[in-house]
């Protein structure tokens, strides 16, 4: 097996955690789709756009975060305004890492303060074996051009 640092540049990914997620899925037989996708969003009068770094067969979409900073939090906020139906989730290296130095609040509380489901290191399995969700699946299509591989 290549040496990470390797990999990651051979197989396009930004770090070692994005590399074991992949490897997860994997071994779970899910399909790959690393960063394929593009969705627009606007941070005020600025438009933007963001490529998740994972999408699941069932339109759930995960972002590997190590360090989560103000502007990654703030563009989460952002993207979340508008496209309220998405479903992004967080895979971090760790959740109870603090957003600031001085701040008390974790990764993990700033998550569920704003709505949104995270783990630590891996993709839970559940995320994996949840159902499709139309709602779920028709957003990500219309914010992303993504092609789900099956239609409920």
């Amino acid at each position: 097996m290549a040496v990470t640092k390797d990999r990651g540049v051979v197989e396009g990914y930004r770090s070692g955690l994005e590399e074991k997620l992949a490897d997860q899925l994997n071994r779970a037989g899910e399909p790959v789709v690393y960063e394929q996708f593009k969705l627009r969003y606007t941070q005020p009068e600025k438009p933007r756009t963001y490529t998740p770094d994972f999408i699941l067969h069932n339109g759930i979409i995960i972002e590997s975060k190590g360090r989560f900073v103000t502007a990654d939090r703030q563009k989460h906020l952002f993207i979340k305004a508008d496209h309220p139906a998405l479903d992004v989730r967080f895979v971090f290296s760790n959740s109870r890492s603090r957003i600031g130095k001085a701040s008390p609040t974790t990764y993990a509380m700033w998550c569920e303060r704003n709505g949104f489901l995270f783990a630590d290191k891996w993709i839970p399995q559940e995320w994996l074996d949840e159902p499709l969700d139309l709602t779920r699946m028709i957003a990500a299509k219309a914010a992303l051009g993504w092609d789900p591989p099956s239609w409920p």
